[in-house]
This record gives C-alpha cells, structure tokens and sequence, in this order.
C-alpha cells in the first residue's frame, strides 16, 4: 500500500522513523512534505520560522495536498507537543480532512486528540487507530 507520512514538522525525525517501519513492513511509504529534509537538524524555533516560509512564500500546503492524490492511505502521526497528548494541529487536521475527502484510509498513530474544536470531525473520518503498532494497517 502506498502510505502518505503526515504531522507536524516539529517531529520530521519521527515521521522519517515511521516512514522507515512501514518500509519494513512492506509498504511504499514517504513523508508528504516536499521540505522534509530542511528542518532535519533544525531546533524548534528554526523548525517553526521555516514551516512560516514555506507556507507564505512556496505554497506548502497546496503541494503538499497535491502529493495526498496518489496515496492510498495517510498516517497521521500525532505525537505530544508543547505538551498536548496525541497532537494534531490545523495544517495536519486540514491534510486529514483533505485525504478523508479523497476517500483515503486513515490512520493515526496515537488516540484521537481530546480536543474539543475538531474531535467530533475526526472521529467522523472514522481513522484506525494504531498505537504505535504498524501492523495494523492493511
């Protein structure tokens, strides 16, 4: 199965690292971000001022969605940041929504978020939750 990496880029490295087990497991899997490689080796704030770039002035979004057509499913990795449990921000909500519309499978690395502004919505999408557990998806 073709499988499209997505979350925030604060954690490229573990996108790289899931990108790599599903690999493992059988599957053509990339990051969905053409940028990927610019913010290995980057702190948080750079990470940060590099996705404003990239978003203003290369029209990230836009091509990253491009990229969501050709896959038959989306990881969605929604680690803790800045302390929130299972984290999904907007640009990733915005790729889930976009995959789901798509009629893409969805899978989330870690329980849907607690999140009272997009929760009902996501579990609408009906993602597969895999907890860490890349054997799950099929």
């Amino acid at each position: 199965m073709k499988i499209g990496v997505i979350g925030s880029m604060q954690h490229t490295e573990k996108m790289l690292e899931a990108r790599n087990a599903l690999i493992e497991h059988g599957h053509d899997a990339f990051v969905v971000s053409i940028f990927t490689e610019t913010f290995l080796g980057k702190n948080d704030i750079e990470k940060e001022e590099l996705k404003i770039h990239q978003k203003n002035n290369l029209d990230a979004m836009r091509q990253d969605c491009e990229r969501l057509k050709d896959v038959d499913a989306v990881l969605a990795m929604n680690i803790e940041k800045n302390g929130e449990k299972n984290y999904i921000g907007g640009n990733t909500f915005l790729e889930i929504g976009y995959a789901h519309i798509l009629d893409k499978k969805l899978y989330l690395y870690n329980p849907i978020p607690e999140n009272p502004y997009y929760k009902t919505e996501i579990v609408a999408m009906k993602p597969v939750v895999i907890n860490g557990d890349y054997s799950l998806i099929k």
